[in-house]
C-alpha cells in the first residue's frame, strides 16, 4: 500500500466519513479554508490511480468511495511511524509517551487492563 501526502489524506478523512460522496459534497466537507474544486479533483484522480479510491459513474457524475478502510490505512501508518521512529519498536512509543508526559499511569493500566482482557477472549 502507497503513503498519502496530507492533502490526500485529508481528502480521504472527508471520505471515510461519507462512505460515498461527489466531488461537491467533498469539498464541502472539507475544512476551511476549502481547497479549491478542482484541486479536489486532482487529488481524486491521484487517490483513484493510487487504488485508494473508485468511482461510480452516475449520469456524467463520478461519485467516490474509499478502497482502503482507515483501519487499514491506520494499521500501516502507526506501523510505518514505530519502524521509522521507535526502532520497530512499540514498548519505545510508550516510553516516548511516558517521557513527554502524554500519557499517565493511570491511562497505562488502563491499557494493561485492555490488553490482558483481549488476551484472555482469545483464549
Amino acid at each position: 500500500m502507497k503513503s498519502l501526502t496530507k492533502a490526500e489524506e485529508q481528502v480521504m478523512q472527508v471520505l471515510w466519513k461519507l462512505d460515498k460522496a461527489f466531488l461537491r459534497e467533498i469539498v464541502e466537507a472539507m475544512p476551511n479554508p476549502k481547497p479549491h474544486q478542482n484541486t479536489v479533483a486532482t487529488l481524486l484522480k491521484i487517490l483513484s490511480e493510487k487504488e485508494f479510491v473508485g468511482i461510480e459513474v452516475l449520469n456524467r457524475h463520478h461519485q467516490y468511495y474509499p478502497l482502503v478502510s482507515k483501519e487499514e490505512y491506520s494499521k500501516k501508518s502507526m506501523k510505518q511511524l514505530v519502524k521509522g521512529y521507535f526502532e520497530g519498536s512499540f514498548s519505545n512509543v510508550v516510553s516516548f509517551l511516558v517521557k513527554e508526559n502524554n500519557i499517565s499511569v493511570e491511562e497505562l493500566e488502563g491499557l494493561l487492563k485492555q490488553i490482558k482482557k483481549q488476551q484472555n477472549q482469545q483464549k
